[in-house]
């Protein structure tokens, strides 16, 4: 991290990796899951390590533009997106319902999960506190 200016997470083919299938693939699709514990850990650790040395870590996939997602992501602390013009409203919208603190928190008790997929905790979430996702 000392050496680089910048650090962006690719999700795409980040998960790609992690999970060891196309993510396009109907034959694996439904073990393929952006909100699992494993994945918000791996990432929470890549923000952490650039926070560390001051770097700010920037976000760009697919997961960015769906809401339920983004707002994971800015749980975990990431701050930048790059997203399709399309996705920026409702990404917006769910930004200006939460409470980032209270979300912060309650991610890292989802991180910890022994769950397959926090996706489910986290619709619950974003209804119980009129959260725009």
């Amino acid at each position: 991290m000392k050496r680089v200016d910048f650090v962006s997470i690719g999700s795409n083919d980040l998960l790609q990796f992690i999970f060891a299938c196309d993510r396009g693939s109907p034959r694996v699709s439904e073990r393929y899951d952006t909100l699992s514990p494993e994945v918000l850990r791996i990432m929470r650790n890549i923000i952490t390590e650039s926070n560390k040395v001051g770097i700010d870590a920037g976000f760009c996939g697919e997961m960015a533009s769906k809401p339920l997602e983004a707002m994971a992501l800015i749980g975990l602390g990431l701050r930048s997106f790059s997203m399709p013009a399309s996705a920026i409203g409702p990404v917006k919208s769910m930004l200006r319902s939460i409470n980032v603190a209270e979300l912060t928190k309650y991610i890292d008790i989802l991180c910890n999960s022994s769950e397959p997929s926090v996706r489910r905790l986290l619709e619950v979430y974003a209804r119980d506190h009129n959260v725009l996702a």
